[in-house]
């Protein structure tokens, strides 16, 4: 059976508080009640000695206890609420007081309507005499009785005391899980009530509604960072749902041309309306290998973006790898007058995979040729950081527009820019060199301004050096 977060939480907090509440009475009442016995303790025991001490008062060392004042110690017994007996070294009794007071207090003890439990009737209905010798200068001359109902004397006073500390310990445990009670059930609706707007979001996104995101109004942190995650992952399936449409009209888009221009160039063949010249034939293959290199690109991607992807490594020259590359690729660069410079610094030595590290140079210097406008310059960098190697290619080209960057790296996918068929390529070579970069366990990052040019940066990590 499924039991809701709130009634799991409520039902956790009002176990922690009572088990609070009954921890702190159990305590409290203890010590309470211990600390007041060992107060009535003192307080009867101060009766006991003051009635000694009256006793021995009135004995004279001469006279003994001929000439004592009975008067003052029926009086103490009727103040005390005791039974006083006095008895001489012999054993003798030479004073008893009145146990009519007693009497009369028992009885009302045991009127009806007295608010008292049975255990406290008990104690005080309890008769007990304690025998305390009388001494004088180290003699014994006599012993003193002393009769009281109760445990140490107990007044009614005393028992509604106690009485009264026990009901407002019940009724403040009772107050305190009420308490309790709400604040459980306000602060689950407080955590829960965040959680079940983000599962509704949730759900909603697996309906396929991608443009829902969780509005969650919290102070936990933990939930609002449920929340901006929820919301993130909405914003990444929907920026996904819209790449893999766009990559759906591209690959139609760079499919369909050619197809479309092989037709029509066969249909003029069939038709007669062309003669089958070696020029028009050479135009159809340049279509069918726009085709073949398409699908190749494609192949490819998919085998880089493979888990089983392998790395050859090597130790070779990272500076003179890129010096190589730059030098190889000049001619080109020099057919649009674009200046290519170097800044290499040290000779590095990594151990990576040569060919693939080549691979991504070129992919990008390419990138750079295509982009740059005539006379225009590249700068080809190698920076050496402390934790890192950086490759920066950096050129002068038409830039990209700040709403492509985050997806330049998708298949297919190219800025309103660079739509032309003649700069445009087929919009793999930047995804197949994030792939490679990647492998290598690396990053790479993109600057870029419309008319101003654009940065790629490789971030390499160290633990490639080469010894």
């Amino acid at each position: 059976m499924k039991v809701s977060l709130v009634k799991r939480l409520t039902f956790a907090f009002l176990i922690a508080i009572l088990g609070a509440i009954l921890i702190t009475n159990i305590i409290s009442n203890y010590m309470i009640d211990k600390r007041f016995n060992e107060y009535l303790h003192g307080e009867h025991q101060g009766k006991i000695n003051k009635v000694i001490e009256l006793v021995r008062a009135v004995y004279g060392e001469k006279d003994g206890f001929r000439n004592k004042n009975d008067g003052e110690l029926e009086r103490v017994a009727i103040l005390e609420d005791l039974y006083i007996r006095v008895l001489d070294s012999q054993g003798n009794q030479v004073f008893e007081s009145s146990q009519e007071h007693l009497l009369h207090k028992r009885m009302m003890r045991n009127m009806p309507g007295r608010m008292m439990g049975m255990g406290w009737r008990k104690q005080l209905e309890e008769y007990m005499e304690e025998s305390y010798p009388l001494e004088l200068n180290g003699k014994q001359i006599g012993t003193v009785v002393i009769g009281y109902f109760g445990r140490w004397n107990l007044t009614e006073q005393d028992i509604g005391f106690k009485s009264t500390l026990n009901q407002a310990f019940i009724l403040s445990a009772t107050a305190a899980l009420l308490f309790g009670l709400i604040v459980s059930i306000g602060f689950s609706r407080q955590i829960t009530t965040p959680l079940i707007r983000i599962t509704q979001a949730a759900r909603h996104m697996g309906e396929g509604n991608l443009n829902v995101r969780a509005n969650v109004n919290t102070n936990t942190l933990e939930l609002d960072q449920l929340s901006e995650a929820m919301n993130y992952l909405a914003e990444s399936l929907q920026q996904q749902e819209m790449l893999r449409k766009r990559l759906t009209t591209d690959m139609a888009h760079e499919i369909r041309t050619p197809l479309t221009t092989l037709k029509s160039h066969i249909e003029a063949f069939m038709d007669g309306i062309w003669a089958p010249t070696e020029e028009r034939f050479v135009s159809c293959y340049e279509e069918v290998e726009r085709l073949s290199k398409l699908v190749g690109n494609l192949q490819n991607l998919a085998k880089l973006e493979q888990a089983s992807l392998q790395l050859n490594k090597e130790n070779f020259s990272l500076s003179e790898e890129i010096r190589k590359t730059v030098e190889a690729m000049k001619p080109q660069f020099m057919k649009k007058h674009i200046e290519v410079f170097m800044g290499l610094g040290l000779d590095m030595r990594v151990i990576m995979d040569r060919d693939k590290i080549k691979q991504v140079l070129i992919n990008l210097l390419t990138n750079a040729y295509k982009y740059t406008n005539e006379s225009g310059s590249v700068w080809v960098k190698l920076v050496d950081k402390y934790d890192e190697i950086i490759i920066e290619i950096k050129d002068t080209g038409i830039g990209i527009q700040e709403k492509d960057i985050p997806y330049i790296f998708e298949r297919f996918y190219r800025g309103d820019i660079s739509r032309s068929r003649e700069t445009g390529g087929t919009g793999i070579g930047l995804s197949i060199t994030k792939v490679l970069v990647e492998a290598h366990g690396g990053k790479i990052q993109v600057e870029s301004n419309v008319g101003e040019g654009s940065i790629f940066s490789i971030h390499l990590p160290k633990s490639g050096i080469g010894l």
